[in-house]
């Protein structure tokens, strides 16, 4: 697979549609061509501990944040025609999805491909299959784990070494 966009999100809470982040990395012909990455007020707009804990946002960090059709008006002309990546693409695309809803938008039934499935696929003797596992054994050196960047880059990353 050479075009692609790799996503990520991050969540305020367990809720799949608080959404307070998201990264995306746009492939084409096999080369790395635009990244973007925002802060998104949550909906619902709250932020658990556990969840602060994995990606260190809090709501001091996204109050004055664009909300997500906002945001995702700028990142659908960066993926129109491409297929979606995550690693753990049920996640990811849940968060979508949910999102979608929770603002009454129509969802454009992306198709999306799994680095997680891939890696457990094809690389079965790996101690573990998270991200900066697999992001290490395919020659990616992952420095900011849980930004949602940096998440969506070593997705990239991952998909062009085993996609």
């Amino acid at each position: 697979m050479r075009d692609f966009a790799a996503i990520d999100f991050e969540t305020a809470n367990y809720d799949r549609s608080s959404v307070c982040s998201v990264g995306v990395v746009t492939v084409r012909d096999g080369e790395i061509v635009d990244k973007f990455y925002s802060l998104i007020q949550p909906e619902p707009n709250y932020y658990n501990y556990w969840c602060t804990q994995v990606h260190g946002l809090c709501r001091a960090d996204t109050d004055d944040a664009p909300v997500f059709p906002d945001v995702w008006a700028q990142i659908e002309p960066l993926i129109e025609g491409l297929p979606l990546v995550a690693h753990n693409r049920p996640f990811d695309e849940g968060c979508l999805r949910a999102v979608f809803r929770t603002y009454q938008m129509d969802y454009p039934e992306y198709e999306f491909f799994d680095t997680l499935a891939a890696s457990r696929s094809l690389q079965p003797d790996l101690e573990n299959h998270q991200l900066q596992t697999v992001a290490a054994a395919c020659g990616f050196c992952m420095e900011n784990h849980h930004h949602a960047l940096a998440d969506a880059e070593a997705c990239a990353w991952i998909a062009l070494e085993l996609l």
